[in-house]
């Protein structure tokens, strides 16, 4: 396919007022010419490719408000990816939600902007080492975050979400099970049910950077200060908060806050772009940012979203044998998830 020529920023930004008025909050108005061609270009090009673009909650609100389809949490993206007739998926997240989409979309083709947008916590276990647990524990279920690759969730039983692992590990009905791969949400997990849980030691690099201390000092600056904090944080972390949820629950809990009260001011103890989008939705909120970014996350951006659906890549495949497998854990969380619905 021949390169793109980007139409002038002026009239790109005329052409997209509309799609600006979505993110005016939170993007200042003399950046959007800088943005607003390349949200043309995507959005001309996903109906020519008949694509559809899912992007987590993490990414930047020109991605998250301007060309992104479906938004959500890792739960979301998954159930969401799986209903799309869309022909292709650009997975704005990191690689092993592409994986994921890819696992419940077999005939789709799933594209990533970047091949590096990786995640520590997929990253700190294999298959390997989940072979050796069953060898340890014979018997007992295997229980993976969906933050793994294809792989690990080959060996699983089943995977959940932060949203839904309490509801799951429950549900099966088992005196312990082995949870993995994120040590501080398994301990969460463990103090909301009377399963025994067996964890594993990975942590992720934006969430394990946040302290109690960090809490108690912004409570002394603003002691009227909401606090929300996503499991994966450490134990000190959730004891300060007023609410530990998934991303999905972070904002549901805002949307309250915002119907409830004038102005509350919000502390968000989760990746930063998640308190700009949440923003976005609730501009009568003010936001404390202590900010950890992911870099995986954000290496996503407007001109690497059209350079994949310029070039179809690139492409996430996914091994047939592995992927058999893998299915079958994912299908099992959305099953599981579905029920919970009902």
């Amino acid at each position: 396919m021949s390169v793109i020529e980007l139409p002038a920023p002026e009239e790109a930004a005329a052409e997209t007022t509309s799609i600006f008025a979505r993110v005016e909050h939170v993007i200042p108005r003399v950046e959007w010419p800088l943005h607003a061609p390349y949200v043309a270009a995507i959005n001309a090009l996903k109906k020519e490719r008949n694509a559809v673009i899912l992007a987590h909650n993490y990414q930047v609100p020109e991605i998250f408000y301007t060309v992104a389809d479906i938004v959500g949490d890792s739960l979301a993206l998954a159930m969401k990816a799986k209903e799309t007739k869309a022909d292709v998926i650009v997975l704005c997240g990191v690689h092993f939600m592409a994986e994921t989409a890819k696992l419940v979309n077999p005939e789709k083709t799933v594209l990533v902007p970047d091949l590096r947008a990786g995640c520590s916590l997929a990253e700190s276990i294999t298959a390997a080492d989940v072979r050796l647990l069953r060898e340890r524990y014979p018997g007992t279920p295997v229980v993976s975050y969906v933050n793994t690759s294809a792989e690990v969730k080959a060996e699983s039983d089943v995977c959940v979400t932060s949203g839904n692992a309490v509801h799951i590990v429950e549900a099966l009905g088992q005196p312990r099970v082995i949870f993995l791969p994120d040590e501080y949400l398994a301990k969460y997990v463990a103090s909301k049910t009377d399963v025994q849980i067996i964890a594993w030691k990975g942590h992720c690099e934006v969430h394990e950077r946040f302290s109690g201390n960090d809490v108690a000092r912004f409570r002394r600056d603003d002691p009227s200060l909401i606090v929300l904090a996503h499991p994966e944080c450490p134990p000190d972390v959730l004891a300060e908060a007023d609410y530990v949820g998934s991303t999905h629950g972070m904002a549901a809990y805002v949307g309250t806050l915002a119907a409830q009260q004038r102005a509350p001011r919000v502390l968000m103890l989760t990746e930063c772009s998640m308190a700009d989008n949440v923003a976005g939705a609730h501009p009568n909120v003010h936001f404390v940012r202590p900010c950890n970014l992911c870099p995986h996350m954000k290496r996503n951006t407007l001109p690497k979203v059209l350079d994949s659906l310029r070039t179809m890549q690139y492409e996430v495949t996914v091994d047939p044998a592995v992927a058999e497998r893998a299915r079958g854990a994912v299908e099992r969380m959305l099953g599981y998830s579905a029920a919970l619905r009902d």
